[in-house]
């Protein structure tokens, strides 16, 4: 990196356009990306100078959106969204339609949206729909084939067809039985014969009933979302009856808005308490066959009704053949905050808790359908399980 690269990247990183001399080695792109950076950061921490700032208006606001886009890859976009909302005090700019069609939206915006929609104009709402209808239908893209080949069935690997669908072929196999058609002008081979595997359907005898039982305290949120997207995923498909029931103080059962997922998420009331026991109690009354019964219970397990009722009916439910398992959190970072205390009771009465990724959802799902060891399929991925004595 050269001496004036170098001295350029510290001026943008202190917030500094002037060289001492009177002159500037920034050009014109460099002072709008520092002129973007110092309306966030330039209140006098990180060195940046107070100068600038966001406003209140919604369309300086969606300018300042458009500069950071022009400047930075779309994840530092949603960090320094993120810092928008928190220094700037922006939540309520959520509120503003011309806002909300700039933003970068993700998870996290789902979710922030989901709590506001209670205090949204009505001219803001179809526009916050649309946002999270968007980001809905990207995860639904990148989730649903996984999560229904999952639970669909696993890939016998010890038989081939050379009739396979596109997402059982062997690649390696079939880039080998077709060397003799490689086209050196293409760089690439002509598959006149595909190699697959041949996909052993385990059919689930008189549907298994899976219950996604989820928390919707506010430390939840992200956890919500994509359960709801799951559970929309999952009630698709016909092997297996799925069943969404959220809960805070209250508890709303979604199961019947799970064909249309952005409805479900406006269906979620965000924040307030939390009483674990009376939703899974609910849930309780509306297992018909335990043996055939999947509860995944996703919480913090910050308990706020009678946490020694729970960790009875819990019991209660595994002893009677319920494939229980609970969640932390359904996260992409898959760092939970929650009761430890609590957490371990849980665990010693040999439930499986520990926190998940949504990349790991689709297998942990077809682990349990399959009534294989939860706790194995946890350990041999490095995810961390909480420990009776812990």
């Amino acid at each position: 990196m050269s001496e004036d690269e170098r001295h350029r990247r510290w001026m943008l990183a202190l917030g500094i356009e002037d060289g001492g001399d009177g002159a500037s080695p920034l050009s014109e792109s460099d002072r709008r990306l520092s002129d973007a950076l110092s309306a966030l950061y330039g209140d006098g921490e990180d060195g940046r100078k107070g100068r600038g700032g966001l406003g209140g208006s919604a369309p300086r606001v969606a300018k300042w959106l458009g500069d950071i886009r022009q400047f930075f890859p779309t994840p530092v976009v949603q960090v320094i969204q993120k810092d928008a909302f928190e220094r700037k005090g922006l939540r309520q700019m959520l509120l503003e339609p011309e806002f909300l069609a700039t933003v970068e939206a993700d998870v996290g915006l789902v979710a922030d949206l989901v709590a506001l929609r209670g205090v949204m104009p009505d001219r803001t709402r179809d526009t916050a729909r649309a946002v999270i209808a968007k980001v809905v239908a990207e995860l639904m893209t990148l989730l649903e084939t996984r999560t229904a080949n999952a639970i669909r069935g696993a890939l016998d690997r010890s038989r081939r067809t050379n009739r396979p669908r596109f997402a059982d072929i062997d690649w390696p196999r079939t880039i080998h039985a077709n060397l003799a058609t490689y086209q050196p002008m293409h760089r690439t081979v002509v598959p006149e014969r595909l190699i697959g595997f041949v996909r052993r359907q385990r059919r689930i005898v008189d549907l298994d009933e899976v219950i996604l039982c989820v928390d919707q305290s506010g430390s939840m949120a992200t956890s919500v979302v994509y359960a709801s997207i799951f559970a929309a995923v999952m009630a698709s498909l016909p092997v297996v009856a799925t069943r969404l029931v959220c809960f805070d103080t209250a508890i709303v059962d979604l199961t019947e808005e799970l064909a249309d997922p952005v409805e479900v998420l406006f269906g979620v009331q965000l924040g307030g308490g939390t009483d674990i026991n009376r939703a899974v109690a609910y849930c309780e009354d509306r297992i018909e066959r335990p043996a055939k019964a999947h509860l995944v219970l996703i919480t913090d397990l910050y308990e706020g009704g009678d946490a020694d009722a729970l960790v009875d009916r819990l019991a209660r439910l595994a002893i009677s053949g319920v494939n229980v398992i609970v969640l932390l959190a359904l996260t992409d970072s898959g760092r939970p905050s929650y009761d430890p205390a609590l957490a371990a009771q849980v665990a010693a009465l040999g439930i499986p808790v520990f926190a998940c990724t949504p990349d790991q959802f689709p297998e942990l799902m077809s682990t349990a359908l399959r009534r294989e060891d939860v706790h194995g399929w946890a350990a041999d991925r490095d995810i961390k399980l909480v420990r009776s004595d812990a």
